[in-house]
């Protein structure tokens, strides 16, 4: 953690002996009583906190001095096909981090339709790993989480156009297999993005014609075969560089 972020409702209390962020402060970071640390409310804004007593039963008694803004998040939303648990999670932590505004997870023809029911979803798992990667990049703000049956519904109900219907964005999806260009060699651009990922066995020829049907190009990112989460922070880290506004 290279910032501790406090929830609204956790505001005035102090945090539990247990607590990650406890045991990241004294274990960790070897903070003691009257100590400065990162921090800053989730979804607001940043600054400074201090242990004010660290008690007998090991929990923190804490103070906040914040005034940052959180850091800008990048016009950028990724959509990725239902992927094994072990992997969302390491997926919507990597992808908080890079700073991503939106994930969306949605059903494809080639995935493991047993992915659909993953606890992460369900349990608060996925909203631990978005806060886990959040703070690991000093940011308060979560990118916003979306799951959709299928490709077909993510595509007829298309979301991006809900955030801002004056600027469209470049509509790209991940193909390795039948590009019709490469991500690499994209010319650079100003504008927002919405990236499709596939599963690793890749898209269907129906989700191919489904994706030319709405107005998506379809990009190789090379000759390799990734992980669907490699494929996810690499498409992203792309997009940082050569398309998206600032």
């Amino acid at each position: 953690m290279n910032i501790i972020i406090i929830e609204e409702h956790e505001l005035g209390r102090g945090l539990p002996r247990r607590d990650s962020r406890t045991i990241h402060l004294l274990k960790v970071l070897r903070k003691k009583q009257g100590d400065y640390f990162d921090a800053g409310i989730l979804g607001g804004l940043r600054g400074k906190g201090k242990i004010e007593k660290i008690n007998i039963d090991g929990s923190i008694n804490y103070s906040l001095n914040v005034s940052e803004l959180p850091i800008p998040k990048l016009k950028l939303r990724i959509a990725v096909s239902f992927v094994r648990q072990i992997q969302m999670r390491r997926l919507l932590r990597d992808i908080s981090n890079i700073g991503a505004s939106y994930i969306d997870f949605f059903g494809t023809d080639l995935c493991e339709k047993s992915y659909r029911d993953t606890k992460l979803l369900k349990d608060g798992g996925a909203r631990e790993a978005l806060i886990e990667g959040s703070s690991q990049a000093r940011d308060t703000q979560l990118p916003v989480l979306s799951v959709y049956e299928n490709l077909d519904s993510w595509l007829n109900e298309k979301p991006w156009e809900k955030i801002d219907k004056n600027r469209t964005p470049l509509l790209l999806a991940m193909d390795n297999v039948r590009a019709e260009g490469s991500f690499y060699h994209t010319n650079p651009s100003s504008r927002p993005a919405v990236i499709a990922v596939g599963p690793e066995r890749g898209w269907s020829d129906r989700e191919r014609s489904l994706f030319e049907e709405a107005g998506f190009l379809r990009l190789s990112m090379g000759e390799r075969a990734l992980r669907t989460e490699t494929a996810c922070v690499a498409a992203a880290a792309l997009a940082a560089e050569k398309i998206l506004e600032v």
